[in-house]
């Protein structure tokens, strides 16, 4: 099949042609006739599978070639809003719109936390058609009545997994009930688990089903290998893979923030140009790092799950497990990170004896056993080495001391709900 035959509108083909791309991939050939025509869409999709375009190709479509003129747009509400788990997946999703869009006469606009919010509220008063946007600072802009929902007449709700899996459920419920109820609705989603069907039920009216991955498969196009060594080996094994292999522009995942900042200091120690990413750094770091790691500035980039989310680069070649993850639906999309658009890509999990239960349940997830590579010098022992000790805890003072008499030290039920904000400026 070729985009042509798809029925998009002529401008939108024309910037499609611009990238490079004439065959639309699998969930697009699905995802897009079904959005054209109006309906509701589930769609199952891993990450790299070409499902952001499955949905912003369509949409552009629908909004140019409906009434978009400005001048009589209602107190120019938003026509359309993209809600994203995390910071990266959102700017790469408005991205995606303007790159599609570039010959459309349409607005877009993406708005998260973790940068100030007048600059957006500037933006959103003088009118978008098309708002990305992540569930806690989109709320922020309700509290202070600066977004009209309203006028919303498509609703897309990406990565659904992922914005369970960091509590978003409340907000998201809180942002439908805000939307107009005669709406187009598309939820996107890895995984399918019965908390996303619950939400699919209550959201999607007779959606059509798209399924271009079977369920909680790893990426066919990635070679995966597990290489078992002890815990207090592998340091010296990683830099030892980037000496003897030639790695260059490595993904490399660490369970603990603390953990990224410690490697990536290691590795550049060590001469390897390496960078962290994750939840505790500005946004202006986190765009400049990843833009300086996706022009090849940086060999390696260290990364904690929630921040690597929104990391897409079509060819990235490697992707390294420091750390396997605690929950084995997240290994699946570490290496979906390689492997995209059809392309080859190479996934080692570096894998200790603490490590073995996680490397069981991802096995017994993806259905299949990981190739196990021995590396001379690096091999696992019989038996784990003893953690070394702790440094002690400094004691706790008791509760309400230093507080006046009959005053009740605040509980975690009794603070002022934060509605999420260590996720929400992920």
């Amino acid at each position: 099949m070729h985009f042509s035959e798809l029925g998009l509108n002529a401008e939108i083909q024309r910037a499609v042609a611009e990238q490079g791309y004439d065959t639309p991939t699998p969930i697009q050939q699905q995802a897009i006739p079904a959005v054209l025509a109006g309906h509701d869409l589930m769609a199952t999709a891993q990450t790299g599978t070409g499902k952001t375009a499955g949905f912003t190709l369509p949409i552009l479509h629908r909004l140019a070639t409906g009434a978009n003129d400005r001048l009589t747009r209602i107190a120019r509400t938003p026509r359309v809003l993209v809600l994203t788990p995390t910071r990266e997946l959102a700017i790469q999703v408005e991205e995606s719109v303007r790159t599609y869009g570039k010959h459309l006469p349409v607005n877009s606009l993406a708005v998260f936390g973790g940068v100030g919010i007048n600059p957006q509220i500037a933006n959103l008063r003088r009118g978008v058609d098309i708002l990305v946007a992540t569930p806690g600072r989109l709320l922020d802009h309700v509290q202070q009545r600066t977004v009209d929902l309203s006028g919303i007449e498509i609703f897309v709700l990406d990565e659904a997994d992922r914005m369970l899996d960091m509590g978003f459920i409340r907000d998201i419920r809180k942002i439908i009930a805000l939307l107009p109820a005669q709406r187009q609705n598309l939820l996107f989603s890895a995984t399918f688990a019965p908390e996303i069907r619950e939400l699919a039920g209550s959201l999607l009216k007779h959606p059509v089903a798209v399924d271009v991955a079977p369920r909680n498969t790893a990426a066919e196009t990635v070679k995966q290998q597990v290489i078992e060594t002890n815990r207090e080996q592998k340091k010296e094994l990683l830099k030892h893979l980037f000496e003897t292999r030639g790695l260059h522009q490595v993904l490399i995942f660490s369970r603990t923030k603390h953990g990224a900042d410690a490697l990536a200091r290691m590795l550049d120690k060590a001469g390897i140009k390496a960078a962290a990413i994750h939840g505790d750094k500005s946004q202006g770091a986190r765009t400049r790092v990843l833009s300086e790691f996706k022009e090849g500035k940086l060999v390696a980039l260290v990364a904690t799950d929630i921040a690597a989310r929104g990391i897409d680069i079509d060819a990235l070649p490697y992707v390294i497990n420091y750390e396997l993850p605690n929950v084995p639906e997240d290994y699946v999309h570490r290496i979906g990170r390689t492997g995209r658009a059809g392309m080859e890509g190479e996934a080692i999990s570096l894998v200790c004896h603490d490590e073995r239960p996680q490397l069981r349940d991802i096995e017994k997830l993806i259905k299949r056993s990981l190739e196990r590579v021995v590396i001379e010098g690096f091999e696992q022992s019989a038996v784990a080495a003893p953690r070394p000790p702790q440094p002690p805890r400094s004691p706790r003072k008791p509760q309400g001391q230093g507080k006046p008499s009959g005053q009740k030290p605040a509980s975690r039920g009794n603070r002022p709900q934060q509605h999420h904000s260590g996720n929400r400026h992920r």
